[in-house]
């Protein structure tokens, strides 16, 4: 991926790519654990889409953990149905770079996920991540129940609270219900499994994710 720089305007309906009907094909099997990708899953498991900048970077925070089923990267939260990777770098179909993060309620909990997420990237740069610049590199949480839009929601605040102390700025990720997810090109699934070199500019602020009581003491 290396240094992206892309404007950071919103494309809208007007002017973002008209993209195509037919949806990105992809093997479907995880490279790492050869669970499917794709649905349907096993009826029990949940799944929320995070974005942290590249995706590639991302998805390896959530592969390694015990309970989560399967990962894959993509796009979501943006117009253009079934963008290819160009259109979404050209920053003229609004979407983010996510990952998917398939996982079982029972063995691992939305509040792992999400202090993983908050302590892996930087969440209060707007349209980017590190060097990488674009509305493709955005933070953003997309949830697909009520129970993880109340505890992404409570976390944001918590997070902000850490940050506050230690003059950081204000977060700037966005909470949005998941939207259509497009499954980026085979070659970006668990990319950093099958090239363990390759580009990572993810990184994190140092702070530990804990909860903070009204007292703005850490418990």
């Amino acid at each position: 991926m290396g240094v992206h720089i892309k404007s950071i305007d919103m494309p809208t309906m007007h002017n973002a790519l008209p993209g195509r009907k037919n949806a990105m094909q992809i093997s479907g099997i995880h490279f790492i654990n050869g669970n499917n990708m794709l649905p349907p899953y096993p009826k029990h498991m949940e799944f929320i889409l995070f974005g942290m900048g590249c995706f590639w970077g991302a998805e390896k925070k959530f592969w390694p953990l015990r309970g989560v089923y399967t990962t894959a990267v993509g796009y979501s939260a943006g117009i253009t149905p079934n963008p290819t990777y160009q259109e979404v770098c050209s920053g003229q179909t609004a979407h983010n770079e996510v990952v998917k993060v398939v996982y079982d309620p029972d063995l691992i909990s939305i509040a792992d996920l999400l202090k993983i997420f908050w302590e892996s990237h930087n969440p209060t740069q707007g349209m980017r991540q590190g060097n990488d610049i674009g509305t493709q590199y955005r933070s953003g949480i997309y949830f697909t129940n009520p129970k993880q839009q109340s505890l992404a929601e409570e976390s944001k605040i918590n997070f902000q609270l850490l940050l506050t102390k230690s003059a950081f700025s204000e977060i700037s990720t966005e909470i949005l219900p998941a939207g259509d997810f497009y499954y980026a090109e085979e070659y970006h699934q668990q990319y950093l499994a099958k090239n363990v070199n390759g580009y990572c500019g993810l990184g994190g602020l140092g702070i530990e994710y804990s909860l903070i009581d009204e007292k703005n003491e850490k418990v």
